[in-house]
């Protein structure tokens, strides 16, 4: 199994590349097992181009390293926050995407301005808070995890599958990697029509609840009909 989710994180990663969100290596996937202590993620600081299934890394719930020669991604705190708090999500995903990125470094969220936003957030994309000096000073990726943990309280994860780090750049996740990146994908897409839509129009209403429900229920709901079956 765990073999099968080297190979399956190894693809989400090489995706972030194909869909451009990825500046030299600042981008990773990780995947939780179907039990819920092993997760696979990136190595750190490795290319991409240098990468296979074989060099994944896999970590328990409290990051220790149980397979792999390579040292883990640094954000691995940060992934594991989430998995720890949400049994809904499967994979993470944290990149530098430039038009998310911008929004989380103005610390401003991202508005639900039009239905292509409503098909995959569930309202507008949360900012985290700014992290303290100490928190910063040690731990800073398991405390910018429990930011996001702590921004979605009040949200289900699944609804909301994005959050911006203040001052830093956005983590998507979902029911897997491929989900995850897919949300990320998405995340990027909405940024840089929202931040275009309000530099044509700087103060362009946000989308009317009914539509926003209606394109999202459509797709995501109980009775979604987005697809096939």
């Amino acid at each position: 199994m765990l073999e099968q989710l080297k190979a399956n994180d190894f693809r989400a990663n090489l995706d972030l590349v194909r869909h451009g969100l990825v500046t030299l290596t600042r981008g990773n996937v990780s995947s939780i097992n179907a039990d819920r202590d092993r997760v696979v993620i990136k190595p750190s600081g490795i290319g991409y181009d240098r990468m296979t299934p074989e060099l994944m890394v896999v970590v328990d719930l409290q990051g220790n390293v149980v397979e792999g020669e390579l040292r883990p991604s640094c954000d691995t705190p940060a992934h594991l926050a989430l998995y720890r708090r949400f049994n809904e999500v499967g994979g993470v995903t944290h990149t530098h995407s430039p038009w998310a990125t911008v929004f989380a470094q103005a610390r401003r969220e991202i508005p639900c301005l039009g239905t292509t936003h409503a098909d995959h957030f569930h309202g507008p994309v949360p900012v985290t808070r700014p992290l303290t000096q100490q928190e910063v000073e040690t731990d800073y990726e398991a405390n910018t995890g429990l930011a996001v943990v702590e921004r979605l309280a009040e949200m289900s994860p699944l609804e909301m599958p994005a959050a911006l780090v203040a001052g830093h750049a956005p983590f998507t996740w979902g029911k897997n990697a491929a989900d995850a990146v897919v949300n990320a994908v998405a995340l990027e897409a909405v940024a840089k029509m929202a931040i275009t839509t309000l530099t044509l129009r700087g103060d362009a209403p946000q989308l009317e609840p009914y539509v926003l429900k209606k394109h999202y229920q459509r797709k995501h709901g109980p009775d979604a009909y987005y697809g096939q079956k």
